[in-house]
């Protein structure tokens, strides 16, 4: 079932991603799509705070590719060239164990759950669309 939101500033992002983080129970994977500077980092960021504690240090997983908070597992696949590098990383086993968040998650297309939850953040007017598949 699709589901749509207009989020007019961060603030409203973060209150949405708050609520959404109470319906995530592991196993669960969830694909942020979107361009640079489109939020994705901002939701994981407030889902990771949400379920883990306000006082969590979550910083972007672009270099490290992936962070870990007590079986939530942040993903940052834009820097992954190789397929395999997938495997390497753990996100097969994240996918089993873990609410799994992932940034840029196209390379990991044809391994992600289908029953993974997609959300596609795209900007609308002075705000952001939140398509949540």
């Amino acid at each position: 079932m699709e589901k749509e939101f207009y989020l007019e500033n961060v603030e409203e992002t973060r209150n949405w991603a708050k609520k959404f983080a109470h319906t995530l129970h592991a196993p669960v994977t969830v694909a942020l799509h979107g361009d640079l500077g489109m939020g994705k980092s901002e939701i994981a960021r407030t889902i990771i705070q949400t379920l883990r504690g306000t006082d969590t240090v979550v910083p972007s997983p672009t270099f490290t590719i992936v962070q870990n908070y007590d079986g939530i597992s942040h993903f940052d696949l834009y820097r992954v060239e190789d397929k395999s590098e997938l495997i390497e990383i753990g996100l097969p086993y994240a996918f089993n164990n873990d609410i799994t968040l992932i940034e840029w998650p196209e390379i990991a297309a044809d391994i992600l759950p289908k029953n993974a939850i997609h959300i596609y953040i795209t900007e609308k007017e002075n705000g952001r669309k939140i398509v949540v598949k």
